[in-house]
């Protein structure tokens, strides 16, 4: 199954391709086991500056998991809490990520394909793109370590009425309820990805390694410890920041080594 997760490298910018257009790139075990590793591999890589996720075809993201599993995979309590299992572990190595993530979306972007894109840091659709979870349509539930990503970026309120209602809306109405953060033409739409990926590439990027961590601490809600504090002051002791502010001072594009 690995040519239905694709790994490409552009400089410092990885995509990783759900690459099943044939089936909108509909989801399967395989696949999420998949995207797990490929999402924690480049995790651990310091060349990676940045992560694009988007979906094969340019007509999907991702419609979510492929429903003519279920009946081998997911038909009882057992297999769906082992599914569970790989699907959790996936998600969770989108939002471990150590690099800023973007969901490049085109198309559908429904059920587990939201789930995938709300972990991102950052979600650029076109205007035909469309959202939801009719997952009530199937007697399914988004479980908790799905649901609370879908909490912490639109809110309980918006994410209730995504599961109550089940409908499948557009992508003025995605941006209203912040579950993007762009819309732009639809033949745009991987321009301005990767133009965002450029921009976040071009910063130094163990400042983006420590404003993600600095926003996991702040999200889990304990309190902030010496250390954790601390460590809002690191970045002055590194090459980056002497390249940065002397690059200020010159009135020059600063190159950023990573250290």
């Amino acid at each position: 199954m690995n040519e239905h997760i694709l790994i490409e490298r552009d400089g410092a910018i990885a995509t990783v391709v759900l690459n099943r257009p044939e089936k909108l790139n509909a989801l399967t075990k395989p696949m999420w086991q998949r995207l797990g590793h490929a999402m924690r591999e480049l995790s651990a890589d310091d060349a990676v500056r940045c992560v694009v996720l988007r979906g094969a075809g340019g007509k999907s993201f991702a419609p979510g998991n492929d429903i003519s599993e279920f009946e081998g995979e997911r038909s009882n309590f057992e297999q769906g809490k082992a599914y569970g299992q790989v699907l959790h572990g996936a998600l969770s190595a989108i939002s471990d990520c150590r690099h800023p993530t973007v969901a490049l979306i085109q198309g559908i972007c429904v059920g587990g394909g939201l789930e995938i894109a709300a972990l991102c840091d950052l979600r650029i659709c076109g205007e035909s793109s469309r959202f939801g979870v009719p997952i009530n349509q199937l007697g399914l539930v988004m479980a908790h370590a799905e649901l609370g990503a879908l909490i912490k970026l639109a809110g309980r309120a918006v994410a209730m009425e995504i599961l109550l209602e089940g409908r499948v809306f557009g992508a003025r109405e995605a941006l209203d309820k912040r579950l993007v953060n762009r819309v732009v033409a639809d033949e745009q739409v991987a321009a301005e990805a990767y133009a965002t990926a450029r921009r976040i590439a071009a910063g130094a990027p163990l400042v983006a390694r420590w404003h993600k961590q600095f926003a996991r601490e702040i999200e889990a809600g304990a309190p902030l410890t010496e250390a954790q504090l601390d460590e809002g002051f690191r970045c002055y002791d590194t090459e980056d920041f002497r390249i940065g502010y002397q690059a200020f001072l010159k009135k020059a594009k600063p190159a950023f080594e990573g250290r």
